[in-house]
């Protein structure tokens, strides 16, 4: 781990500080907004899952919330196609599904208020179809919670080239994220970071960018 939070560090002290302080910004930003703007970070998640980021970006800028709440299915798919993101009929049916859950801010603010992010985590997870531990945590994070980690495979990867995890596994069920969980928790301990603030540094470090 030294070796970890040595690069950490070494990060900490270049322009990539103050790019990743201001997106941590605009996630705390958002937790103050209204439903229609989770709404639209909600599908965001939708579209990470299994796919790049930065195209799931460039899908949102084009469509938020009006796109995303009221596009018919195949023009979803047209949209999702023409910005080169995978899976484009598996994601839009995603989103339409993903309707359903239009409230998702007072939903998710009520059971963090009487029963912690955690719970928040596992209602997403059994309710929303798309999400799983990752894609939850992905989603809670842009919202503005610091305390869950995104175990993607840039973190996995990371982590497993550190010796922080000895081997990487072939999925990640319930058991399994939590156990990595805690470790990546250690990790931000170790560096006196969040988990949020810690994930945008380690992928960083792999993908040599700073998104969401």
């Amino acid at each position: 781990m030294k070796a970890l939070l040595a690069e950490l560090k070494r990060i900490q002290k270049t322009d990539v500080k103050k790019r990743i302080d201001t997106r941590l910004a605009e996630f705390k930003a958002l937790n103050t907004k209204g439903e229609k703007e989770w709404f639209s970070e909600f599908c965001f998640c939708l579209l990470t899952s299994n796919a790049k980021s930065k195209t799931a970006c460039a899908v949102q800028r084009e469509l938020g919330f009006d796109g995303f709440y009221t596009m018919p299915h195949a023009r979803l798919v047209e949209r999702i196609k023409a910005n080169k993101h995978r899976f484009h009929n598996t994601k839009a049916s995603r989103i339409v599904e993903g309707r359903t859950h239009m409230g998702i801010k007072k939903t998710v603010q009520g059971i963090i208020s009487t029963k912690g992010i955690m719970t928040a985590r596992e209602w997403l997870v059994e309710h929303v179809k798309g999400y799983g531990y990752k894609e939850a945590s992905h989603f809670l994070r842009n919202v503005g919670y610091d305390d869950i980690a995104i175990l993607d495979r840039h973190i996995m990867n990371l982590m497993k080239e550190h010796n922080i995890v000895r081997r990487l596994p072939t999925s990640l069920n319930r058991k399994r994220y939590l156990q990595f969980e805690k470790k990546f928790s250690s990790i931000a301990d170790a560096a006196h970071m969040t988990m949020a603030e810690l994930d945008m540094y380690m992928w960083y470090m792999k993908a040599k960018d700073v998104l969401k």
